[in-house]
Formats: structure tokens, sequence, C-alpha cells
């Protein structure tokens, strides 16, 4: 896999568009781009930037840096926005990601920012809560045929018979039009029927730690 050029030279490349009209200066495909969250400086606003339940110890006075990594990469200046496809995979300090594709969207004005991501194909978001007592953390993987992540919020949407699994208990959508919304606090609405499955290990015998792998 090829080294990319860093979504920071797209968000460049639209500033430098806004400034010269007929200048567009896109920057070259790439397989994988770095984004700098520039919301995460100010702690009073960094919870709402967060994709799924945030860890503490990333909230910091340090720009947040999220890679992505994909085969091939397209940048449109004039519309703010860039599409990543195929093997998609995102790192983040709050989680990680994967998917055939990844179209995202870059807010206009002085405070260039992540706006919206959409996440399309096979897609998976994992996210590591830590445990309040000094335990090991917990983990959550979310699946489902679409997620779209909104910056304000921090709202990850789920669509396409999704499905949520922490640690040995799972929530299955059972209609392909049920909707799952995890916030910022890590909690999940679900919109639509869905089943939920809670298991309990035999008297007398410890609970498995199912935990779900590291890689969706």
């Amino acid at each position: 896999m090829k080294k990319p050029a860093g979504l920071v030279l797209l968000i460049c490349a639209l500033v430098a568009a806004q400034l010269h009209a007929q200048a567009a200066a896109a920057p070259s495909p790439a397989v994988a781009a770095a984004a700098t969250d520039k919301s995460a400086k100010d702690k009073s606003k960094s919870a709402g930037t967060n994709v799924l339940q945030p860890n503490d110890k990333t909230v910091s006075n340090e720009p947040t840096t999220t890679e992505i990594y994909a085969d091939e990469a397209f940048f449109d200046s004039n519309k703010n926005m860039g599409i990543f496809s195929g093997r998609v995979k995102v790192t983040d300090p709050r989680f990680n990601l994967q998917s055939e594709k990844l179209t995202v969207y870059i807010s206009k004005g002085e405070k260039q920012g992540l706006e919206k991501a959409i996440a399309e194909g096979n897609v998976a978001v994992v996210r590591d809560r830590p445990d309040p007592n000094g335990g090991p953390p917990s983990r959550s993987v979310g699946r489902s045929d679409k997620a779209t992540y909104f910056a304000a919020s921090g709202d990850v949407e789920l669509q396409g018979t999704p499905r949520v699994q922490e640690g040995i208990n799972t929530h299955v959508a059972t209609s392909p039009d049920t909707v799952m919304i995890i916030n910022q606090k890590g909690e999940l609405n679900t919109h639509g029927p869905s089943r939920t499955e809670i298991r309990q290990p035999p008297p007398g015998q410890a609970s498995p730690s199912a935990t779900p792998s590291p890689t969706p």
C-alpha cells in the first residue's frame, strides 16, 4: 500500500481554492490521509467531536490526528469533500473504522474542520471505553451497510441491518430499515424492530471475556 498525501493537504487546497477562485490546486491521488481536528483545542467543545465514547485520556489541548488509508482517493476543492475507496481504514484515538468507501465533508469558512463523514459497504466501527474502576476497557463493535458521523453532535448513525456487540452481548436489527444511533456518551438509541441477546455463563463458571478483535 502506497503512502498517501495528508488530508491536511486537502484542507490547504480548499482554502487555496477560496482565495484563488480559478486556481484549483487539488492534491495528487493518495492511499491515506491525516486530518487535524482543530476543535480538540477547546476542551469545552471536544466532546462534540467524538465519534463514539471518548477516552478521557485523549481529551487534551493537543490536536487530534485522524489517519485515513485507502487504495484510491479523490479530492474536490469546489465541494469541500474527499472520497476514499478500496479497503478504507480509519485510525483515530477515539475509534477505528473500516469500510469499502468513505466520503468526508469539510466545513467552509475560516475554521476548517471535519463536518460529516459517510462510510459505506461492510462498515465496522470499533470503540474502546475505559473502565472507571481501572479495569480493562470494554470494547463495542458496530456493523452496518452504512454509517454517518456528524461532527457537531458526535453521533454515529448506523443504517442497513445494523448490529452492535459489546462484550458477549449483542443488539441486532430485525429489519433493514432499523436505524441505530450511538451518541458521544456511548448511549445507543434504536428506531425500528430489533433483538437483544444477553448471554450469561452457566452457574459456577466465570463470565468469558468475549472481547471482539481489535480490528473490525
